[in-house]
């Protein structure tokens, strides 16, 4: 499957307002690491939505149907071979690399990875893969497995909040009709969460900025989510040397990940 578009700079600069950020991306800027979420939207018409929001099983055209109603970004891999450029075209490229179906210890679950890649100026700028999980609705009656806990032993620690707004907006900019990320009722009384769940891209994105703060450009970076984290929830982003995480409050772990900067592939190459 492929998609073009020309990676506007204003919706860029809008995800830094709601960020926080300095909005300073125009035309020609290199747009910081995961901001290609913002684009190569396929919205489908409603009729082809599922309940929760997304296109329906295997209305997308390139995820197949494993019958399991629920879906969860699980995580994700990327290289960043060069900089994508706002205001200029890029072309996605998207294939599934596995689909399957295996029982867990809560239920069938079903697996699929998807392979992007976006082209810029004939040239590779960024690999992605892409981890998703289907599953059925919780059983009320049954309990939660315990989430893992995090480390306490990062170097660096950043308090972020993630607002109801903040998760509307996010949702917007990216096209993402989740019901989980804006529709209380959906998401407590339908999928069995306590509140608004933060997105896992979200919380990657703010993983990115952090390693890219500390590390400068990256080459590659890995992710997972391991539990998710409530919108009412204050949040740490952590890292210690090229590993990161996010811990809730109670202490535990919401996602852990792995960065490689490019001045260390710089420096084996050298080397």
């Amino acid at each position: 499957m492929r998609a073009c578009d020309v990676m506007d700079p204003a919706r860029a600069a809008a995800l830094q307002v709601a960020l926080g950020l300095t909005p300073d991306i125009t035309s020609g800027s290199a747009l910081p690491p995961f901001f290609h979420q913002l684009y190569f939207w396929t919205p489908v018409p409603p009729e082809q939505l599922g309940r929760d929001g997304h296109p329906g099983r295997g209305a997308s055209g390139l995820i197949p149907d494993l019958g399991l109603p629920r879906r969860m970004w699980a995580g994700g891999r990327l290289r960043f071979e060069r900089p994508l450029l706002a205001g200029q075209e890029a072309e996605k490229r998207s294939c599934v690399e596995h689909a399957g179906r295996k029982q867990g210890r809560t239920g069938p679950l079903g697996f699929v990875t998807l392979r992007h890649e976006i082209w810029q100026a004939g040239a590779l700028s960024v690999q992605e893969w892409h981890d998703l999980v289907y599953r059925e609705d919780p059983d009320p009656s049954a309990a939660k497995p315990a989430p893992p806990q995090a480390r306490a032993d990062e170097e660096v620690a950043r308090c972020v909040q993630f607002s109801s707004t903040l998760l509307f907006r996010y949702s917007a900019l990216t096209f993402n009709g989740h019901r989980i990320h804006y529709d209380q009722d959906y998401a407590r009384d339908v999928e069995g969460y306590a509140g608004l769940v933060v997105h896992g891209p979200l919380l990657a994105q703010q993983l990115m900025l952090l390693a890219e703060d500390l590390m400068g450009p990256l080459a590659e970076f890995s992710f997972r989510a391991t539990a998710p984290l409530m919108h009412f929830e204050e949040a740490s982003l952590c890292c210690n040397g090229t590993d990161l995480w996010v811990r809730a409050p109670d202490g535990r772990q919401c996602m852990q990940a792995s960065a490689i900067p490019a001045s260390a592939v710089l420096a084996g190459a050298a080397g």
